[in-house]
């Protein structure tokens, strides 16, 4: 009778975890939003999607989740590969790459607010060697392809870490002996990426890949640290609507549609990135 009901008590806490911290809140926002007075009301819909600040930040929350995200996938990918290798040094190395991922995103925006001011760390540099005659401005509201890039490099900086390591893991799981059969063929290089490794990493890509599009839609605390409202996102925008504004409503709208996205995305992340096992293949 115990290991009948033990599976079921194992899960229990995670039940109970999801229910209480994402499932009540999600029904707290869906009668926030579709209801007003009792009522089954659009209104809030309407004050939402009628406001054009709804458009631009939801263009600039899905803009920075298509730069960030393959960058990220990328470049993780690629310090993957060289990590997986043995060479002196590599611990150190090692452990600079994944400090990143110990700092906030508010901190690191601020880390790297101050490195690309008019008078930072960056532009003193390119200054001193002579490469610039004057400082690159990437703050303001007439320097938003600016504020746009540093945001994208500010996360790139700080979150390819997750990525790297959940990669990184992957890799190690990929059995030696595939790769030395593909060898006595006389498989080159890229060919056992192409055939073999990309394959099988995709698991460990699909995490990644969702884990990273549910944070990048989400994207707040440094986007306001390098831009304020200059790039207004989602989630930014529905914290004004609840803190300043105090439209309760419009708020759990905007959150509504982070949550949308990220079950889109991951619903096709799921279907386009299914593992694939090389034993099965014909």
């Amino acid at each position: 009778m115990r290991s009948k009901y033990l599976p079921y008590l194992l899960l229990l806490p995670a039940v109970a975890y999801l229910l209480f911290f994402i499932g009540y809140p999600l029904i707290q926002a869906l009668n926030l939003a579709f209801f007003s007075n009792g009522h089954l009301s659009a209104a809030n819909i309407h004050r939402a999607v009628g406001n054009p600040t709804f458009l631009s930040a939801l263009k600039y929350t899905i803009a920075l989740g298509a730069v960030i995200i393959p960058v990220q996938i990328v470049l993780a990918l690629v310090l993957a590969l060289i990590m997986i290798r043995t060479f002196k040094g590599k611990g150190l190395v090692l452990y600079a790459l994944i400090i990143p991922l110990t700092i906030s995103d508010v901190a690191g925006g601020l880390i790297w607010y101050t490195m690309l001011s008019d008078a930072g760390f960056l532009n003193k540099l390119l200054l001193n060697i002579g490469i610039i005659s004057q400082p690159i401005h990437f703050f303001g509201y007439q320097y938003r392809d600016m504020e746009f890039l540093a945001i994208v490099m500010e996360e790139v900086w700080r979150a390819t870490a997750i990525v790297f390591v959940i990669i990184l893991a992957g890799l190690q799981m990929i059995s030696k002996e595939y790769l030395e059969a593909a060898d006595v063929f006389g498989a080159s290089y890229w060919t056992k990426m192409r055939r073999i490794v990309i394959p099988m990493l995709k698991p460990s890509i699909q995490s990644a890949l969702i884990i990273r599009t549910l944070f990048a839609m989400q994207i707040f605390g440094a986007v306001w640290m390098l831009a304020g409202r200059d790039i207004p996102v989602l989630a930014g925008e529905g914290f004004y609507q609840l803190t300043f504004i105090r439209d309760y409503g419009v708020a759990a709208i905007y959150a509504l549609t982070i949550a949308a996205l990220s079950i889109v995305l991951g619903a096709l992340y799921v279907k386009f990135l299914k593992a694939e096992y090389l034993e099965v293949r014909t």
